[in-house]
Protein backbone atom coordinates (compact mmCIF):
# COMPACT_ATOMS: atom_id res chain seq x y z
CA UNK A 1 0.00 0.00 0.00
CA UNK A 2 1.50 3.51 -1.29
CA UNK A 3 1.50 6.99 0.19
CA UNK A 4 -1.71 7.75 -1.74
CA UNK A 5 -3.77 4.56 -0.58
CA UNK A 6 -2.45 4.93 2.96
CA UNK A 7 -4.02 9.07 2.86
CA UNK A 8 -7.05 7.67 1.39
CA UNK A 9 -7.56 5.15 4.00
CA UNK A 10 -6.82 8.16 6.79
CA UNK A 11 -8.94 10.54 5.03
CA UNK A 12 -11.94 7.19 5.45
CA UNK A 13 -11.18 6.62 8.68
CA UNK A 14 -11.34 10.38 9.70
CA UNK A 15 -14.83 10.68 8.49
CA UNK A 16 -16.05 7.60 10.08
CA UNK A 17 -17.24 9.26 12.87
CA UNK A 18 -18.63 12.61 12.00
CA UNK A 19 -20.85 9.95 9.25
CA UNK A 20 -22.19 8.06 12.30
CA UNK A 21 -23.21 11.27 14.54
CA UNK A 22 -23.72 14.06 12.25
CA UNK A 23 -26.93 12.46 10.48
CA UNK A 24 -28.39 11.63 14.15
CA UNK A 25 -27.87 15.35 15.45
CA UNK A 26 -29.14 17.30 12.28
CA UNK A 27 -32.43 14.87 12.41
CA UNK A 28 -32.83 15.91 15.63
CA UNK A 29 -32.59 19.55 15.18
CA UNK A 30 -34.88 19.54 12.45
CA UNK A 31 -37.00 17.50 14.49
CA UNK A 32 -37.08 19.75 17.11
CA UNK A 33 -37.86 22.54 14.82
CA UNK A 34 -41.29 21.28 13.34
CA UNK A 35 -42.08 19.99 16.90
CA UNK A 36 -41.73 23.93 18.33
CA UNK A 37 -43.34 25.29 15.15
CA UNK A 38 -46.37 22.51 15.09
CA UNK A 39 -46.52 22.07 19.07
CA UNK A 40 -48.23 18.49 18.13
CA UNK A 41 -46.34 15.52 18.00
CA UNK A 42 -48.40 14.20 15.68
CA UNK A 43 -48.27 16.14 13.06
CA UNK A 44 -44.54 17.10 13.47
CA UNK A 45 -43.82 13.54 12.78
CA UNK A 46 -45.84 13.23 9.33
CA UNK A 47 -44.26 16.54 8.29
CA UNK A 48 -40.77 15.02 9.40
CA UNK A 49 -41.28 11.69 7.55
CA UNK A 50 -42.68 13.68 4.58
CA UNK A 51 -39.50 15.64 4.51
CA UNK A 52 -37.17 12.91 4.59
CA UNK A 53 -39.53 10.64 2.35
CA UNK A 54 -37.25 10.20 -0.62
CA UNK A 55 -34.66 8.83 1.57
CA UNK A 56 -36.02 6.49 3.79
CA UNK A 57 -37.98 4.76 0.48
CA UNK A 58 -34.60 4.16 -1.18
CA UNK A 59 -33.52 2.96 2.15
CA UNK A 60 -36.62 0.24 2.74
CA UNK A 61 -36.63 -0.63 -0.93
CA UNK A 62 -32.94 -1.37 -0.94
CA UNK A 63 -34.17 -3.65 1.88
CA UNK A 64 -36.57 -5.13 0.03
CA UNK A 65 -34.85 -5.81 -3.23
CA UNK A 66 -31.77 -6.95 -1.85
CA UNK A 67 -33.75 -9.24 0.39
CA UNK A 68 -35.46 -10.66 -2.93
CA UNK A 69 -32.05 -10.66 -5.08
CA UNK A 70 -30.60 -13.29 -2.52
CA UNK A 71 -33.99 -15.31 -2.15
CA UNK A 72 -34.82 -14.27 1.02
CA UNK A 73 -38.69 -14.33 2.09
CA UNK A 74 -39.93 -10.95 3.05
CA UNK A 75 -43.36 -10.01 5.17
CA UNK A 76 -44.55 -6.44 5.51
CA UNK A 77 -43.40 -3.64 4.30
CA UNK A 78 -44.10 -0.10 5.59
CA UNK A 79 -43.34 3.52 4.84
CA UNK A 80 -45.64 4.96 7.54
CA UNK A 81 -43.71 6.51 10.74
CA UNK A 82 -44.52 4.81 14.06
CA UNK A 83 -43.25 5.31 17.60
CA UNK A 84 -40.78 2.54 18.92
CA UNK A 85 -40.44 3.18 22.90
CA UNK A 86 -40.61 6.50 24.62
CA UNK A 87 -37.94 7.84 22.57
CA UNK A 88 -37.40 6.18 19.12
CA UNK A 89 -39.21 7.15 15.63
CA UNK A 90 -39.33 3.96 13.44
CA UNK A 91 -39.62 5.96 10.02
CA UNK A 92 -39.81 3.08 7.71
CA UNK A 93 -39.43 -1.42 8.27
CA UNK A 94 -39.25 -4.57 5.71
CA UNK A 95 -39.87 -7.79 7.34
CA UNK A 96 -37.67 -10.50 6.51
CA UNK A 97 -37.51 -13.89 7.24
CA UNK A 98 -34.61 -15.76 9.47
CA UNK A 99 -31.58 -16.20 6.80
CA UNK A 100 -27.96 -17.18 7.43
CA UNK A 101 -25.48 -14.11 8.94
CA UNK A 102 -23.96 -13.35 5.20
CA UNK A 103 -27.57 -12.65 3.35
CA UNK A 104 -28.71 -10.99 6.55
CA UNK A 105 -25.89 -8.60 6.16
CA UNK A 106 -26.22 -7.58 2.82
CA UNK A 107 -29.88 -6.75 3.50
CA UNK A 108 -28.71 -4.74 6.10
CA UNK A 109 -25.85 -3.05 4.03
CA UNK A 110 -28.37 -2.40 1.28
CA UNK A 111 -29.38 0.90 2.63
CA UNK A 112 -25.60 2.33 2.71
CA UNK A 113 -24.66 0.90 -0.77
CA UNK A 114 -27.84 2.16 -2.51
CA UNK A 115 -27.49 5.48 -1.20
CA UNK A 116 -23.72 5.44 -1.57
CA UNK A 117 -24.11 4.71 -5.04
CA UNK A 118 -27.24 7.61 -5.28
CA UNK A 119 -25.01 10.73 -3.32
CA UNK A 120 -22.22 9.42 -5.26
CA UNK A 121 -23.51 9.55 -8.64
CA UNK A 122 -25.49 12.74 -8.14
CA UNK A 123 -22.64 14.40 -6.07
CA UNK A 124 -20.30 14.31 -8.17
CA UNK A 125 -21.95 14.26 -11.92
CA UNK A 126 -25.30 16.62 -11.26
CA UNK A 127 -23.33 18.85 -8.12
CA UNK A 128 -19.35 18.56 -9.12
CA UNK A 129 -18.96 18.36 -5.25
CA UNK A 130 -16.04 16.07 -4.90
CA UNK A 131 -13.93 19.47 -6.57
CA UNK A 132 -14.64 20.88 -3.09
CA UNK A 133 -13.45 17.72 -1.36
CA UNK A 134 -10.53 17.90 -3.41
CA UNK A 135 -9.84 21.79 -2.54
CA UNK A 136 -10.41 20.72 1.13
CA UNK A 137 -7.82 17.98 0.89
CA UNK A 138 -5.90 20.04 -0.85
CA UNK A 139 -6.11 23.49 0.80
CA UNK A 140 -6.74 25.52 -1.64
CA UNK A 141 -9.06 28.14 -0.32
CA UNK A 142 -9.28 30.54 -3.70
CA UNK A 143 -10.66 27.10 -5.40
CA UNK A 144 -13.29 25.93 -2.40
CA UNK A 145 -14.61 29.10 -3.12
CA UNK A 146 -14.70 28.91 -6.25
CA UNK A 147 -16.04 25.67 -6.78
CA UNK A 148 -18.93 26.43 -4.04
CA UNK A 149 -20.31 29.19 -6.08
CA UNK A 150 -19.80 27.05 -9.27
CA UNK A 151 -22.25 24.72 -7.54
CA UNK A 152 -24.65 26.78 -6.24
CA UNK A 153 -25.05 28.06 -9.86
CA UNK A 154 -25.87 24.46 -11.44
CA UNK A 155 -28.78 23.89 -12.52
CA UNK A 156 -31.90 22.43 -10.23
CA UNK A 157 -29.43 22.79 -7.44
CA UNK A 158 -31.92 22.87 -4.86
CA UNK A 159 -33.52 19.59 -6.24
CA UNK A 160 -30.40 17.63 -6.36
CA UNK A 161 -29.09 19.35 -2.83
CA UNK A 162 -32.64 18.49 -1.35
CA UNK A 163 -32.42 14.49 -3.00
CA UNK A 164 -28.59 14.27 -1.52
CA UNK A 165 -28.97 15.34 1.47
CA UNK A 166 -32.35 13.12 2.68
CA UNK A 167 -30.93 10.19 1.01
CA UNK A 168 -27.64 10.46 3.15
CA UNK A 169 -28.96 11.51 6.37
CA UNK A 170 -30.79 8.19 6.14
CA UNK A 171 -29.01 5.29 4.36
CA UNK A 172 -26.95 4.72 7.13
CA UNK A 173 -27.71 1.14 8.53
CA UNK A 174 -29.15 1.05 11.53
CA UNK A 175 -28.77 -1.86 15.00
CA UNK A 176 -30.80 -4.34 13.16
CA UNK A 177 -29.24 -3.56 10.06
CA UNK A 178 -25.93 -4.23 11.52
CA UNK A 179 -27.21 -6.96 13.96
CA UNK A 180 -24.99 -9.59 11.59
CA UNK A 181 -22.37 -7.34 10.62
CA UNK A 182 -20.14 -8.44 13.78
CA UNK A 183 -19.69 -12.36 12.55
CA UNK A 184 -18.97 -11.41 9.17
CA UNK A 185 -16.49 -8.61 10.07
CA UNK A 186 -14.65 -11.49 12.24
CA UNK A 187 -14.13 -14.06 9.36
CA UNK A 188 -13.08 -11.12 6.83
CA UNK A 189 -10.37 -9.95 9.89
CA UNK A 190 -9.47 -13.73 10.15
CA UNK A 191 -8.74 -14.37 6.29
CA UNK A 192 -6.95 -11.05 6.12
CA UNK A 193 -4.76 -12.34 8.29
CA UNK A 194 -4.14 -15.61 7.29
CA UNK A 195 -3.14 -13.96 3.99
CA UNK A 196 -0.55 -11.64 6.04
CA UNK A 197 0.62 -14.57 7.80
CA UNK A 198 1.27 -16.06 4.44
CA UNK A 199 3.04 -12.90 3.17
CA UNK A 200 0.45 -12.98 0.15
CA UNK A 201 0.14 -9.06 1.72
CA UNK A 202 2.18 -7.11 -0.80
CA UNK A 203 1.28 -9.64 -3.87
CA UNK A 204 -2.86 -9.01 -3.64
CA UNK A 205 -2.21 -5.12 -3.37
CA UNK A 206 0.37 -5.26 -6.12
CA UNK A 207 -1.90 -6.93 -8.62
CA UNK A 208 -5.05 -5.04 -6.79
CA UNK A 209 -3.61 -1.57 -5.96
CA UNK A 210 -5.55 0.56 -8.77
CA UNK A 211 -9.06 -1.12 -7.65
CA UNK A 212 -8.12 -0.71 -4.02
CA UNK A 213 -7.50 2.64 -4.65
CA UNK A 214 -10.47 3.89 -6.95
CA UNK A 215 -12.43 2.29 -4.30
CA UNK A 216 -11.09 4.09 -1.27
CA UNK A 217 -11.61 7.32 -3.29
CA UNK A 218 -14.97 6.39 -4.71
CA UNK A 219 -16.19 5.65 -0.68
CA UNK A 220 -14.40 8.37 0.37
CA UNK A 221 -15.95 11.53 -1.85
CA UNK A 222 -19.51 9.44 -0.99
CA UNK A 223 -18.44 9.88 2.95
CA UNK A 224 -17.27 13.45 2.56
CA UNK A 225 -20.45 14.47 0.28
CA UNK A 226 -22.60 13.16 3.33
CA UNK A 227 -20.35 14.74 6.30
CA UNK A 228 -19.93 18.34 4.31
CA UNK A 229 -23.76 18.65 3.70
CA UNK A 230 -24.85 17.73 7.05
CA UNK A 231 -21.75 19.99 8.22
CA UNK A 232 -23.51 22.76 6.41
CA UNK A 233 -26.47 21.98 7.68
CA UNK A 234 -26.36 22.01 10.96
CA UNK A 235 -25.36 25.40 12.72
CA UNK A 236 -28.56 27.27 10.85
CA UNK A 237 -30.16 24.61 12.34
CA UNK A 238 -29.70 24.78 15.99
CA UNK A 239 -29.77 28.59 15.63
CA UNK A 240 -32.90 27.97 14.24
CA UNK A 241 -33.82 25.69 17.34
CA UNK A 242 -32.52 27.98 20.14
CA UNK A 243 -34.67 30.87 18.93
CA UNK A 244 -37.61 29.23 18.18
CA UNK A 245 -37.07 28.05 22.12
CA UNK A 246 -36.09 31.31 22.82
CA UNK A 247 -39.01 33.15 21.90
CA UNK A 248 -42.02 31.00 22.29
CA UNK A 249 -40.94 29.79 25.84
CA UNK A 250 -40.52 26.19 24.88
CA UNK A 251 -38.18 23.41 25.53
CA UNK A 252 -37.79 20.29 23.32
CA UNK A 253 -36.38 17.10 25.48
Amino acid sequence: MDKTDVQSLAYLLLLLIPLVYLPRFLQREIQSIILLITRQPEISTVLFSLLFFPGIFLHETSHYLMAHLLGVRTGRFSLIPKKVGNRTLQLGYVETAATDFVRDALIGAAPLLAGGLFVGYIGVAQLDINTLWVSLTQEQGNSFRLAFKSIAEQPDFWLWFYLVFTVSSTMMPSSSDRRAWLPLIVIILIISGFVLLLGAGPWLFSKFEFIIQSALDAITIVFGITVFIHILLLPPAWLIRKLLSRFSGYQVV
